[in-house]
């Protein structure tokens, strides 16, 4: 029955969440790069059936926060025969003595947390020397602090053109895929577009600029459960959705760490659930932003 009941539920959760990115492409201005947005199911405390069922709904993106937990799901046997063409996309913070472990996980497709030329160069060399420069480039992503918090990882909005331009100077085997940032939990969308995800498209700009790159080929990773479809009208191509599809997590040692089969999101600690509902008013303010472009 529990496996029935994940099966619908996860199925329902996924399609929904489709069609509301779907439904937000089709509301952002015209004068934003008309790039279909890529979701991201992030399956972090879920088993790998889960994974496996969002996988046959369609989904191929998946993310994980943690590389010892990316590490054991993608290479669950499960998983490896179940999911031939998974893209695992790691989305935590990256320390440079777990870059050999994660860089060994198999379908991996991108890493959405670079945040220092350091951790760059020695993905770069880890990279060269486990698969070899003549394979395909690994596409890699800059993590960008935009609010500016301590406790958010990230580089300082304005080292971001220097790290991009050392990454596509000087590292070979990375292909610089695009920006990501996390930004401020908890925004009220009802007063404005997030100015999280403004600064993000700002650096953005000053990025295909300074390297005369089209901004369609520069990515943006902004948007998780509680705000995705604002972060889609404002420009993200590339959103991180969990909660919403998975439903609560499930942390070791913790008392609310009781399975739980619904993916339907009920109250709980994460702050990627605290964000109001944003208002009909809101809605109508986020439609009519535009942003200028050269």
């Amino acid at each position: 029955m529990w496996k029935v009941a994940m099966s619908e539920e996860v199925g329902k959760a996924i399609q929904s969440v489709v069609e509301r990115v779907n439904q937000a492409a089709a509301r952002r201005p015209k004068t934003l790069p008309a790039v279909t947005p890529r979701l991201v199911a992030v399956s972090k405390t879920k088993p790998p059936e889960m994974v496996i069922e969002a996988y046959r709904q369609g989904q191929r993106n998946f993310g994980e926060n943690y590389v010892n937990e990316l590490v054991d799901k993608a290479s669950d046997p499960l998983i490896l025969e179940s999911c031939p063409d998974i893209k695992w996309h790691f989305i935590g913070h990256l320390q440079k003595n777990n870059v050999n472990k994660l860089l060994g996980v198999p379908n991996l497709f991108l890493i959405e947390t670079v945040d220092s030329v350091k951790l760059a160069e020695k993905v770069n060399s880890s990279w060269q020397r486990l698969r070899g420069e003549s394979m395909q480039r690994l596409n890699v992503m800059v993590q960008i602090n935009t609010s500016g918090e301590k406790s958010k990882h990230g580089l300082p909005p304005e080292e971001t053109v220097n790290t991009v331009k050392h990454i596509v100077s000087q590292c070979s085997a990375l292909h610089f895929s695009g920006l990501m940032t996390i930004g401020r939990y908890g925004y009220n969308l009802s007063l404005g577009p997030n100015p999280d995800f403004e600064m993000l498209l700002s650096r953005r700009q000053e990025v295909c600029d300074s390297l005369q790159l089209p901004v369609e080929e520069v990515e943006l990773s902004m948007g998780m459960s509680t705000d995705f479809e604002h972060a889609i009208e404002v420009g993200s191509t590339n959103v991180r959705v969990g909660s919403i599809i998975f439903g609560n997590r499930e942390y070791p040692n913790s008392a609310t760490n009781t399975p739980n089969p619904s993916p339907v999101p009920s109250p709980a600690h994460s702050p990627e659930k605290t964000s109001k509902v944003v208002s009909e008013e809101a809605s109508k303010k986020m439609q009519h932003l535009t942003v200028s472009q050269q």
